[in-house]
């Protein structure tokens, strides 16, 4: 069995790989070598925390066999949802997998105060230190909010349930910030009269104040919205992690809940930065909740636009000297990357200078589209994030739109009356030409008519972003 130094070493050992983890994802070009470090890293603290279990188990063997059951079931479940999932449906795995690590903590800390001496916090018959009391409060009430949000925020992204509260527009009713106000105060109520009694009913009414609030926090966000919170629900799922990890005096489950709730709250400022929008304006759904300044969906097709074929946007890009390509969530839901790796080669081929442009939200998850395109071995040199390319669209050629709305709309520009005034965007309206492919000309997420759409100088394409890319692989050939 191992000892408890050992444990610590390994667990110092796991730490060191999952800050190196961190260290690798930050960059396309060593992702693969900061994924290698993340599952080392967690192989050992599985592997770790399942031996000293066994260890302080009143029979290792048995507890041994119940940590390797776990594993089994969870590694299994695990690789069939990792292998099945689409790329398209990423974003959706990704809040799953927060809703459980939310329920996961849950339900530790049900155990802990169930049996605080299992878990080493107390002896037999005296109560839970104040200490962890505390602890125990604030990670079960955080991984309560992180599991029934994730939910909702899972339905949302899907698009499948007809469920009001899974739909992506934003569900607003009178009187909804001011009871998710006391919904939060009678939540915490509960917890200070549980870190001083120590009782089950407070534990348990704010377990379920805090579920209930969850789901009152996620629903009046918009899909627009969206990527800003699963980068949140990542960064609480981290803070519920290492709340529990405090209880339990696990320093691996510290650093790693630690780890994972900084950066994810990085990320959410970078997401609202890319968004010009406040984060505590997203918590409380402020985006679903303004006025729309662009017409409806009905109106935007009476609008006269200029529409061309496959055929003729072939045409524009291989005499171009210079092309920006910005894809969309339409180009992940048509799969169409690969053809549109194609494509590109075929315009290098022939001389043209082509890159890829990338808003920090395009998509519904952060790095949606970096992945996308990584998954066609798009090479990391002709992908260029928006701040470092924003400034060549004036000389541009071509500028091709693939399935993206919002994150190209003027109007966060030029109509200070918008939803997303201020939101800074792609500038493709400046190019010297603009094709866009959409399916048609129904809305974005943020719900919002698109100028650059009616532009003399844009070609919409419409129809299946894939289809349309291979149609023009072929006209291109």
């Amino acid at each position: 069995m191992l000892s408890l130094n050992v444990v610590t070493l390994l667990y110092l050992v796991a730490s060191v790989c999952f800050i190196q983890a961190l260290k690798g994802l930050s960059h396309p070009t060593t992702s693969r070598r900061g994924n290698a470090f993340g599952m080392i890293g967690m192989t050992i603290a599985v592997l770790t925390t399942g031996a000293l279990i066994a260890r302080l188990s009143q029979a290792p063997a048995i507890g041994l066999a119940w940590v390797l059951v776990g594993l089994l079931v969870g590694g299994t479940a695990g690789t069939i949802m990792a292998r099945r999932v689409e790329m398209t449906k990423m974003p959706e795995l990704v809040a799953f997998m927060h809703s459980m690590i939310g329920l996961a903590a849950v339900f530790i800390a049900i155990a802990a105060v169930a049996e605080p001496h299992a878990f080493g916090i107390a002896a037999v018959g005296t109560p839970i230190p104040f200490g962890n009391r505390i602890e125990l409060f604030i990670g079960s009430f955080v991984g309560a909010i992180t599991f029934s949000g994730s939910v909702i925020a899972f339905g949302k992204l899907s698009g499948k349930y007809k469920l009001r509260v899974f739909r992506g527009a934003p569900v607003q009713f009178a009187g909804q910030h001011m009871l998710n106000l006391l919904l939060g105060v009678a939540m915490l109520a509960c917890g200070v009269w549980f870190v001083l009694t120590q009782g089950w009913t407070p534990f348990v009414l704010m377990l379920a104040i805090a579920f209930v609030l969850g789901v009152l926090i996620i629903i009046p966000i918009g899909g627009a919205d969206m990527p800003v919170v699963v980068s949140m629900l990542n960064s609480y799922s981290g803070w519920a992690a290492a709340g529990i990890g405090f209880s339990l005096n696990n320093p691996m489950l510290i650093i790693a809940g630690s780890l994972v709730g900084s950066s994810g709250a990085i990320l959410s400022y970078i997401m609202c930065k890319a968004m010009n929008r406040s984060f505590f304006n997203v918590i409380l759904g402020g985006f679903g909740g303004e006025a729309n300044s662009g017409a409806a969906a009905g109106e935007q097709v009476q609008r006269p636009v200029k529409s061309g074929s496959p055929d003729d946007a072939a045409f524009m890009l291989t005499n171009a000297e210079t092309v920006v390509i910005v894809p969309g969530y339409g180009l992940a839901v048509a799969r169409a990357q690969h053809a549109l790796k194609e494509l590109t080669s075929k315009l290098v081929a022939r001389g043209v200078d082509v890159k890829y442009a990338i808003h920090p939200v395009a998509g519904r998850m952060p790095g949606h589209m970096n992945v996308l395109l990584a998954e066609a071995e798009v090479p990391y040199e002709q992908v260029f994030e928006m701040d470092d390319i924003n400034s060549e669209f004036g000389q541009v050629d071509v500028v091709l739109v693939l399935g993206a709305n919002d994150v190209v709309n003027p109007a966060a520009k030029t109509d200070p009356k918008s939803a997303i005034a201020g939101m800074p965007i792609l500038e493709a309206y400046k190019a010297r030409t603009v094709i866009v492919n959409k399916r048609s000309m129904a809305a974005g997420y943020a719900g919002l008519d698109n100028e650059l759409f009616y532009l003399d100088k844009t070609m919409m394409v419409f129809g299946d972003a894939k289809k349309v890319v291979e149609d023009m692989v072929k006209a291109v050939e």
